[in-house]
């Protein structure tokens, strides 16, 4: 099975995707460009082509409204995209952590390429942290990550990691995202990025005031079924009522997670609480969740659609503490 990863790096103890090359801490850029495999640039050359008409037999055309993205150590395409596509360098990503790590407390702790080349991101510490009842830390990280193939814009996402059992959770407050996005029509611009994610960060507090409200909402039996057949199951059909779908081994997945078998689910915080039961899918969906690889998985639970289901869980948590 060929794996999405290409290479990364971490810090620390073994991320939870289990995958990457051991640094000691407090690493150059310049050291994590390399071991993380991002230590290359995206070169772009216009779409040529072939003509079969007879009398340009052998001619090489141009397309000029589109180009081909490529390694520049390898030479291996990447993609096509439109000649309006602004590109996002591998070493672009890592330079935006340098005054964030050298001046403002973050620390890197992973970094690293996927699909080849194709999309790229680092992970940095913030220095945030909560801990809930019975000693559940919670501490606040800084994704950036974007692709090169149109599938992702560069984006900077507040992020979660709960300690106990390394699950992973974008910040949002009242429902909303605390991504920013910059679209590859337009030219990235990482301070203006900082400048927005400075209002993204401070909503820390009321983030993790929201998850302590989970924490403290006591769950009945009936409203774990309910919650989890609403965010595993339900769809809604043409006629706007819900059709439950036949998804029965991950709802006895998350429900055994939830009853006791995740890790940290008999802590005070999670144990029979909406905080529990939010726990109970990011676990499944970041460790449990059938993938073709522990790659796979990784790509889904920050990029696709893994990310969505815990944002949908996240969203049904809070409306059920409500």
């Amino acid at each position: 099975m060929a794996h999405l990863v290409e290479q990364m790096a971490y810090v620390g103890a073994q991320p939870w995707h289990g995958l990457g090359n051991l640094l000691a801490p407090k690493q150059p850029l310049e050291v994590w460009a390399k071991q993380a495999g991002m230590d290359w640039q995206i070169k772009e050359t216009p779409v040529q082509f072939m003509t079969d008409i007879p009398e340009y037999m052998g001619g090489l055309h141009r397309f000029e409204e589109q180009k081909v993205l490529y390694r520049s150590d390898n030479k291996k395409a990447l993609s096509v995209v439109s000649k309006r596509y602004q590109v996002v360098q591998p070493q672009e990503v890592l330079e935006f952590y340098r005054d964030l790590t050298e001046v403002a407390g973050y620390q890197l702790e992973t970094a690293g390429v996927l699909k080849g080349g194709k999309k790229f991101w680092a992970l940095a510490k913030t220095g945030q942290a909560t801990a809930l009842k019975g000693s559940d830390l919670v501490y606040g990280y800084l994704l950036l990550a974007t692709s090169c193939d149109g599938t992702l814009a560069t984006t900077a996402t507040p992020t979660t990691i709960r300690v106990v059992c390394n699950n992973t959770l974008s910040i949002a407050v009242n429902g909303a995202s605390q991504a920013i996005k910059v679209p590859h029509s337009t030219k990235f611009d990482a301070q203006a990025v900082k400048q927005q994610l400075g209002i993204a960060v401070s909503q820390w507090d009321t983030f993790m005031y929201q998850m302590r409200t989970l924490s403290e909402r006591k769950v009945k039996s009936h409203e774990a079924t309910n919650y989890f057949l609403r965010v595993l199951c339900d769809v809604p059909a043409a006629n706007g009522e819900p059709v439950v779908l036949n998804n029965e081994r991950a709802l006895k997945k998350v429900q055994s997670l939830y009853e006791g078998q995740g890790h940290g689910a008999d802590l005070e915080s999670a144990k029979g609480t909406a905080w529990g039961l939010l726990n109970a899918v990011t676990e499944y969906v970041d460790h449990e969740k059938r993938a073709r690889s522990t790659d796979h998985r990784m790509d889904s639970a920050w990029f696709g659609q893994g990310a969505n289901l815990k944002k949908k869980a996240l969203d049904a948590a809070v409306q059920l503490a409500a």
